[in-house]
């Protein structure tokens, strides 16, 4: 594989960084650096979408007649690249880049008229309704009942760990419109207003004290059955796909490769405050090894999401930068965590507060604390390795 960037290439990142140079604010870069959760706050996100939006550039994923980019894969990457590096904040990729690809792969003509453009705009801000209770990991185990009644479903139970619910308008729900034959069999891919009578959101603060996650109630909330995203009982189908580019549908490398120099410069701030610090290098070796196993992971990552760009999807690949993105990041979490010592107890935050802490050092235990997560999220890490080995090694 040949990795220099052709002429083409080079001019193309001049453009971007002149685009982020005039247009990427420093209270939004601030913002965004001193952010402990997964996702950026709704306001920020939309606020850099609208940029974006208005530049053309705000889905190189999406087709070109949905309104994306035409980029190459090189381009694409060189965009996400210099947008992490330049401190941009990522887009929410709820709507965008999960429920978007299955509206455009499995929903109707109406569908992709009515949900597209909002999804594009900001105006529909949807949130992921997959984990119940009873069924994270075991995502077929799900419970919550659709029931038919005329035109419509009748949904009754809970999903649970539902990121940013408390400020969706939208969420797209896997529900159980069947018990009959395999458990998979029985599941159906539903779009449900927030604002439906019925449904109800309640906050599950973590540990880092934010209030990012939700249990949602349905409680007989009436849901038109032209909601049903393709056929019914064949949810599990479209459920997998989605999965596809949660886990593998961006570009993670330049993520992890912001945050490492992010790392670096703990370290070297650490160093010159205090004596002696490292002095046998331990912690830099870690480091070390963390830059070699990023270097994996932008070559697997460049080499699966070809197929992205050609039309197809992530695969099970997406498995791979699933598991190492979030090793890869987690390390991150341990070491600056490590550099910190009982500097970083300090988190200056009460329960339920914003995510954003005054400055990057206090922001280091809860970005730790709320990435523990990431093993789990998306399909624990135990459920890649099966599928990596069963789907990818054929073991």
């Amino acid at each position: 594989m040949d990795l220099a960037f052709s002429a083409d290439d080079l001019q193309f990142q001049q453009e971007v960084r002149q685009f982020l140079a005039e247009n990427l604010t420093a209270d939004i870069v601030e913002t965004t650096a001193n952010n402990a959760s997964v996702f950026v706050e709704k306001d920020l996100a939309l606020q850099w979408q609208a940029i974006l939006v208005e530049k053309g550039w705000a889905v190189p994923q999406w087709p070109t007649e949905h309104g994306g980019t035409g980029w190459t894969p090189t381009q694409k990457y060189i965009f996400s690249r210099e947008c992490y590096l330049a401190g941009a904040p990522m887009l929410i990729p709820l709507g965008l880049l999960m429920l978007a690809p299955v509206i455009m792969a499995f929903g109707s003509e109406a569908q992709k008229q009515e949900y597209l453009p909002k999804i594009l705009s900001g105006e529909h801000y949807w949130c992921q309704g997959y984990s119940e209770p009873g069924a994270g990991s075991d995502l077929a185990g799900l419970k919550l009942k659709a029931e038919a009644d005329g035109d419509d479903y009748i949904v009754n139970g809970s999903k649970i760990w539902t990121t940013h619910a408390h400020l969706a308008d939208h969420i797209f729900c896997l529900v159980r419109t069947s018990n009959e034959g395999r458990p998979q069999q029985g599941i159906s891919f539903l779009l449900i207003d927030m604002a439906t009578p019925g449904v109800s959101v309640e906050p599950i603060i973590t540990m880092a004290g934010d209030h990012e996650v939700n249990q949602v109630f349905f409680d007989n909330v009436r849901v038109p059955q032209s909601n049903r995203i393709g056929g019914e009982n064949k949810g599990w189908t479209y459920a997998k796909y989605l999965l596809e580019f949660e886990r593998g549908g961006g570009f993670s490398g330049p993520l992890v490769v912001h945050e490492l120099e992010r790392l670096w410069d703990l370290y070297e701030s650490t160093a010159a405050e205090v004596a002696d610090f490292d002095s046998n290098e331990v912690i830099k070796r870690r480091i070390g090894q963390i830059e070699i196993d990023l270097k994996a992971l932008e070559i697997t990552e460049l080499r699966i999401l070809s197929a992205v760009s050609a039309g197809g999807a992530p695969g099970p690949e997406s498995s791979i930068l699933k598991l190492n993105t979030t090793r890869l990041e987690q390390a991150i979490n341990e070491v600056s965590v490590d550099i910190l010592g009982y500097r970083g107890l300090v988190m200056d935050s009460m329960p339920g507060a914003s995510p954003y802490r005054p400055d990057p050092e206090s922001a280091v235990l809860p970005r730790y604390l709320n990435n523990r997560a990431a093993s789990i999220f998306g399909g624990s890490q135990e459920v890649q390795r099966n599928i990596v080995s069963k789907l990818v090694l054929g073991l």
